[in-house]
C-alpha cells in the first residue's frame, strides 16, 4: 500500500483544480483575479507544508491550464523467456521502460516511443495489462493525479543505445529483480505483468 499524504494536501489539490478550472472558464476578470489568488494560496499551502521553495511548487503544481485531469504514464512489459525487460535509471535503479504520454501520442504509440528511447528496441503493443492510480500503488505520492497504463508488448528488434534517460537495460526473472525505482515501478506491478502474460483470458484490472 502506498503511503498517504497529509490531509491538507487533498485540500490544496482541490483548491488548485477549482482555481485552474475557474481560470479556464470564467469570463469575468474580477473572478479570474480571485481564482488566481486561490491558486496562489494552494501553492503557498504546499510550500509551507512541504518546505519546498514557493517558485518550485508553482512550477510543479500550477503550471498547466484548462480543466485539470490526471496525467498519463505508460509502461511497457516486454519478455524474453521467463525474464522481463527493465531499464536502468540515471540514479542506478531500475524500472519498466516508460514515461509521460506526450500530447501528440496515444497510449500505444507513446509506449512504443518510450521503449525505443529508453531501451533501443522497436516494440509492438499487444494488449493492456492494467490501469492504476499511481498514488494508490507507488510510494511518494504526487500532488496531482497520475494514471499508470501497463501494456504487454513484443520486441521486434534493436539494441540498447546510450541515451540521456537510461544507463543500461536487461532482462530479469521475477525472483531476481534489481533495486527498483519504486516511484515508477514496484515489484507488485512487475508481478502483475508476469501474471497477465501467462493468462490468455486476462481481465484488465483498473482503479
Amino acid at each position: 500500500m502506498a503511503e498517504q499524504l497529509p490531509r491538507w494536501t487533498d485540500w490544496a489539490r482541490e483548491l488548485q483544480a477549482l482555481a485552474q478550472a475557474g481560470l479556464e472558464y470564467s469570463p469575468d476578470p474580477y473572478d479570474r483575479e480571485r481564482f488566481q489568488r486561490i491558486r496562489e494560496i494552494a501553492a503557498e499551502m504546499v510550500s509551507e507544508g512541504s518546505g519546498l521553495p514557493l517558485e518550485r511548487v508553482k512550477d510543479l503544481f500550477c503550471g498547466e491550464s484548462g480543466y485539470q485531469t490526471p496525467k498519463l504514464d505508460t509502461r511497457a512489459a516486454i519478455f524474453q523467456g521467463d525474464a522481463i525487460l527493465l531499464v536502468q535509471e540515471r540514479d542506478g535503479r531500475w524500472a519498466l521502460p516508460g514515461g509521460w504520454v506526450d500530447e501528440d501520442q496515444s497510449v500505444a504509440s507513446n509506449t512504443v516511443k518510450e521503449v525505443r528511447e529508453e531501451a533501443g528496441l522497436e516494440a509492438e503493443p499487444l494488449r493492456l495489462i492494467a490501469v492504476q492510480d499511481r498514488n494508490l500503488r507507488n510510494p511518494t505520492p504526487y500532488l496531482y493525479g497520475v494514471c499508470k497504463v501497463f501494456v504487454l508488448c513484443r520486441a521486434l528488434g534493436g539494441q540498447f543505445q546510450p541515451n540521456l534517460e537510461t544507463l543500461s537495460s536487461g532482462y530479469f526473472p521475477l525472483d531476481q529483480l534489481p533495486p527498483l525505482a519504486v516511484e515508477k515501478t514496484t515489484a507488485e506491478q512487475i508481478a502483475l505483468c508476469f501474471a497477465a502474460r501467462q493468462d490468455p483470458n486476462w481481465l484488465v484490472p483498473f482503479d
